[in-house]
């Protein structure tokens, strides 16, 4: 064989491997994402398990005479917010949006804290089956949250490392895969609220 039959040989090998190469890249960087976006599903889906069980705790604790209608709206107020923000798994990449969602959340759970602190002054509430089947599903959803929060980050931090290392960093530059925000709590938001009232 000629010599410049044997130099096209090798650059058509080497670009067939590196195709094949990127291709494999590529499709590990889409299992990537796509496991971002079950994880933030699963984050999504226990914060609206928790603004599902507030219109409950919500009518129960309005049942107690006299109790503070300016605690109890700025629960519904902070629900109402936290309701209107939403991120799709399209919007993990915006740290702008993320702060948005996380801001409102937190809102709602100091208002929920506060709720649930004001309550201690209502021995005959708290004595209900009601509320207390209410709190203990309350402490139980943010607990989820909590593991849910912490598994979206272990998952953002493997994408965020495949989207970044040598060479799949040029396939994801080439294909439109950029780095995704994780969640980045407050000081003491990884605490789930004190519904306890013994």
């Amino acid at each position: 064989m000629k010599p410049v039959v044997l130099f096209v040989i090798g650059i058509v090998l080497i670009i067939g491997i590196a195709l094949a190469s990127g291709f494999g890249t590529y499709n590990n960087l889409i299992e990537a994402d796509e496991t971002v976006t079950r994880s933030w599903a699963d984050v999504e889906s226990q914060y609206q398990r928790r603004l599902d069980l507030i219109p409950n705790l919500v009518s129960t604790v309005q049942g107690a005479a006299n109790f503070e209608q300016e605690t109890l709206q700025a629960v519904v107020e902070a629900r109402a917010k936290a309701t209107s923000v939403n991120v799709s798994a399209g919007d993990l990449g915006d740290p702008d949006k993320m702060a948005s969602f996380l801001e409102a959340q937190e809102a709602l759970s100091g208002s929920l804290g506060r709720l649930l602190v004001v309550t201690e002054n209502y021995p005959e509430l708290r004595a209900t089956e009601s509320f207390r089947d209410l709190t203990a599903q309350l402490e139980g959803t943010e607990n989820r949250i909590s593991v849910a929060r912490r598994d979206y980050n272990a998952t953002i931090a493997n994408y965020n490392v495949s989207v970044r290392k040598f060479p799949a960093s040029i396939v994801a530059g080439m294909t439109g895969f950029e780095r995704k925000v994780p969640f980045e709590a407050q000081s003491g938001a990884e605490k789930a609220p004190n519904v306890s009232f013994e």
